[in-house]
């Protein structure tokens, strides 16, 4: 008779030998290919070429490839080359190890959707999901199987360009943002047909930049690393974003992308990524260009070591790891782990399987109907109704003449915005307004302009000078002009904000201002007495404190994309009504950045509990636009919102529930949104913090119950007295209502 082992020792065997996790078959695979290959072929795999760049030693790209020398190819959306580039690594080269093509496809590929900060303006994720599926669909066919976005920095400073690129001001819906975005591109998992691999980027707090200066230096405690900067980019790791993109400027005196607290502790260890790493453009060689690195040779130590398995476009590993290696110098391990991760994303992708894409089918996917469709729709939903004073708005659909007025008006580039992909116009908003009033007499006036003052740097480094700006005697003319059209019209339409070039990477400004002469511009257009609606296309939050004084219909349009012209026609005319809302504080003036709505208490705030950090003398301290704010051409009223309980021990949750009915005379969206503020705890709290938003339709005299649910994540903060995460017990303010200043208020309490 077999003896019966002891109910610990049979569970100990159980738990050790039957309830074991099987082998994962791909890291196998990776494992097994790392063994075949030569310490060249290993480099080979950290180096992102460009299409056409040659190497240290002038081999092009394709005899770098054949020889297995590169693991990447970057800067161009070639098809046939991209085809030809990947045949040649999987075909001729030893280890037939595919390459991954990556690009900037931000938002959208052929069919182009709203810039992100505009897309963060529609509070719609799921809408942000389907979109980026649609550009990774494009992407994929075009043989594009990497981009370089999501970007999730926090901006709080209008003045930096890269805002136009993100989500905003706010870690909470910067985290909804960035999960939406990486579950569009890659799908549910790594692999997911007709998806493509995400790069997140930039870790990080690259959007906290001195002055909102783009690539310089980054001061950031870590209290705020943790509580507004890091989340996003957890979040976007625990949605499976397979790399991530490593920043260019120095964060607290040590470079992002040598940074190995940032890259192995915080990313790898805290946030548990699984994926590689990979340097924005050449920041691995800037290395040294920072003053951390002695020398080349010593920057590509250094980025390798502290966690960037990848090099972008420098080449700084081709030329310096092999002999730091034979000598010695850096261990045969670092460079191992650095390839073994870069084949098991290849790997996960089902790259080894399937590594084109399908260009055949290119102009039949670019000209799906559903894809125009959607981004005709993301447009709509990203429109911010900033002001409508008298009802100014929708404009009537028997109008007669109407004159579109503004340098912007007819530009079927700019409305696309930056980081664009092929060429080709999008619907202008003259173009949008001539369709939607087909019976009216609609002129167009450009009234001047405005430019860059300084080229690109990259076109500046090619010899081309900045766009020219137009002579102040023809500028002149031209307003005259668009006066004297605005005079015959009875109702002007001024498309006025920023060209796509003044926005996005090396856009930082000094001014908010309208730049140009649209300020003149307008100014003299409404002095004419004719009713005015002003049209902003821009990245980035302008100073119109003067229009909103003055001008009574604003809609901020943002970059609209593709169908643009026709977005915007739609909701000027009242066909959409509009129900974006702002993701970012819009500022009175220059002088008011950085401008956020979540400052902290402070010891003079009985007085205007909204916004406490004070201007005393010259301006008022408050926003001209508050984060969240967004008119509709309907009206909503909220009940007091309700708690399921109103004492709870820490880590319970708590329901809240609030009524919102529609109690004007149209259908209309609402962003219900929550927002909570701890009272006492081991840190001082920010006034305001948002933890809940949901977009709902109502009809008119429809009434919905909108709930959401405060647990342990909505509740925690990383406390810098305990240097940990935690939810303390205390008392809690609730405010539920359609932006940040929202009045309707419960309370609750948790208890230990």
């Amino acid at each position: 008779m077999a003896r019966l082992l002891p109910l610990a020792a049979a569970i100990s065997l159980l738990a050790g030998t039957a309830f074991a996790a099987p082998p994962d078959p791909v890291a196998q695979r990776a494992q097994a290919l790392l063994a075949r290959m030569t310490l060249e072929e290993k480099i080979g795999q950290l180096t992102q070429l460009g299409a056409e760049v040659p190497g240290p030693n002038q081999e092009k790209p394709e005899e770098l490839i054949r020889a297995g020398k590169a693991g990447s190819v970057l800067w161009t959306i070639d098809s046939d080359l991209i085809a030809r580039l990947q045949r040649v690594a999987v075909q001729e080269s030893r280890l037939g190890i595919p390459l991954l093509f990556g690009y900037d496809v931000i938002h959208g590929y052929k069919n182009v959707f709203p810039v992100p900060l505009g897309m963060a303006a529609t509070w719609d994720p799921a809408l942000v999901e389907r979109s980026q599926a649609i550009a990774a669909r494009e992407s994929w066919t075009a043989g594009i199987n990497w981009t370089f976005t999501p970007m999730v920095d926090i901006a709080r400073d209008a003045r930096w360009g890269r805002i136009v690129e993100g989500a905003g001001e706010d870690t909470f819906l910067g985290i909804a943002m960035a999960r939406a975005q990486v579950r569009g591109l890659q799908g549910p998992a790594l692999g997911t047909p007709e998806r493509v691999l995400t790069s997140v980027k930039h870790f990080a707090a690259y959007g906290a930049a001195d002055g909102g200066r783009d690539y310089d230096s980054v001061y950031v405690p870590e209290v705020l690393l943790q509580n507004v900067y890091f989340p996003p980019f957890r979040a976007a790791v625990e949605a499976g974003a397979g790399t991530v993109m490593s920043a260019y400027m120095t964060l607290n005196d040590v470079p992002a992308s040598g940074n190995r607290w940032l890259l192995r502790d915080v990313l790898r260890q805290d946030m548990g990524f699984k994926g590689f790493v990979i340097s924005d453009a050449f920041a691995v060689q800037s290395l040294e260009n920072h003053g951390y690195a002695a020398d080349n040779a010593d920057a590509a130590a250094r980025g390798l070591q502290a966690g960037v398995n990848m090099d972008m476009a420098s080449n700084s590993y081709m030329r310096q790891l092999p002999a730091l290696v034979k000598a010695g110098k850096l261990p045969q391990r670092v460079v191992d782990d650095a390839v073994r991760d870069v084949l098991t994303v290849k790997l996960r992708m089902g790259l080894f399987e399937k590594p084109y894409g399908d260009p055949a089918r290119k102009e039949a996917v670019f000209n799906d109907p559903a894809h125009r469709a959607a981004t005709r729709e993301a447009a709509q939903r990203s429109i911010v109704l900033l002001r409508n004073e008298g009802r100014a708005l929708p404009l009537a659909a028997a109008l007669k003449r109407i004159a579109v007025i503004g340098p912007l008006g007819d530009s079927g580039e700019d409305i696309k915005g930056s980081w664009t992909v092929e060429k080709g116009a999008g619907v202008t908003v003259l173009e949008g307004i001539k369709a939607r009033w087909p019976q009216a007499e609609v002129t167009f006036s450009r009234g001047g302009d405005m430019q860059r003052a300084y080229a690109l740097p990259w076109d500046a480094n090619d010899g081309k000078p900045a766009p020219a700006l137009m002579p102040a005697a023809e500028q002149q003319a031209e307003l005259a002009q668009a006066v004297e059209a605005a005079r015959q019209a009875d109702t002007v339409v001024m498309v006025l904000g920023e060209r796509a070039n003044m926005s996005g990477e090396a856009a930082s400004v000094a001014s908010l201002a309208l730049q140009g002469n649209q300020q003149a511009l307008l100014q003299a257009v409404v002095a004419t007495g004719k009713p005015v609606v002003l049209v902003l296309l821009n990245g980035r939050p302008l100073d119109i404190a003067w229009a909103d004084a003055h001008v009574p219909a604003i809609v901020e349009a943002w970059f609209p994309g593709s169908e643009g012209g026709h977005a915007i026609a739609d909701v000027l005319s009242g066909a959409v009504n509009p129900g974006g809302k702002l993701p970012v504080s819009w500022p009175r003036s220059t002088g008011h950045v950085p401008a956020y709505y979540n400052h902290n208490l402070t010891h003079a705030n009985e007085a205007d509990r909204n916004f406490t950090s004070r201007y005393s003398t010259d301006a008022p301290s408050s926003p001209l636009y508050p984060f969240g704010h967004g008119l509709s051409y309907t009206t909503f009223a909220y009940g007091a919102p309700t708690l399921d309980r109103t004492t709870a021990r820490a880590g319970e949750p708590v329901k809240v529930s609030v009524k919102v009915r529609n109690t004007g005379a149209v259908a209309g969206d609402e962003v219900v949104q929550l927002y909570i503020h701890q009272r006492a705890g081991s840190a001082a709290r920010p006034q305001r913090e948002l933890k809940g938003f949901q977009r709902v339709n109502l009809q008119p005299g429809a009434e919905q119950t909108v709930s959401f649910t405060l647990g342990r994540e909505e509740l925690k903060f990383w406390s810098p007295a305990t240097m940990a995460w935690g939810v303390e017990p205390g008392a809690f303010d609730v405010w539920v209502g359609g932006s940040s200043t929202a009045q309707a208020h419960a309370e609750f309490r948790l208890t230990r």
